[in-house]
C-alpha cells in the first residue's frame, strides 16, 4: 500500500487575509492557536485532548488549508506549529492582534461590542 502524501502547506505568498480570518472565526480553532502561541511544537493530544477525533480533525485541516499552522507527522505522532513568522510576514500585526483580543459577552445593559 502506497504512503499517503504528506499535506500541502500554502506558501506565504498564497496566504490569503479572508481565509485566514475565517480559520480563526471557529473557537476551537481560535483556542488552538493561543495554545500554538509559545512557539512549541506540540502535539494534538497536547492542543485539542477534549475534542472527538473528527472534530479535531476537521479543526487542523482548516487551520493548516488557512496557513496558520504547520504540521510534521512524527512516527505515529503530529507535531503542530503555528506559522507566526510567515503570518508576520504576510499581514503584520494581525496574529498579536487576535491573541490580544479576548471574547467577551455583550454587556445588556450597554451599546458597546465586544472587541
Amino acid at each position: 500500500m502506497p504512503a499517503a502524501a504528506e499535506p500541502t502547506h500554502p506558501r506565504v505568498e498564497d496566504l490569503d487575509l479572508a481565509e485566514v480570518l475565517a480559520a480563526l472565526g471557529h473557537p476551537a480553532r481560535l483556542e488552538i492557536v493561543r495554545k500554538l502561541a509559545s512557539g512549541e511544537e506540540m502535539s494534538c493530544g497536547e492542543v485539542v485532548p477534549d475534542l472527538p477525533r473528527s472534530s479535531v480533525t476537521h479543526h487542523l485541516k482548516t487551520l493548516r488549508e488557512g496557513g496558520l499552522i504547520r504540521r510534521r507527522p512524527q512516527g505515529r505522532r503530529l507535531c503542530l506549529t503555528l506559522r507566526r513568522d510567515d503570518l508576520e510576514l504576510r499581514f503584520p500585526g494581525l496574529l498579536e492582534l487576535v491573541l490580544a483580543c479576548r471574547s467577551r459577552p455583550l454587556d445588556s445593559e450597554s451599546d458597546e461590542q465586544p472587541l
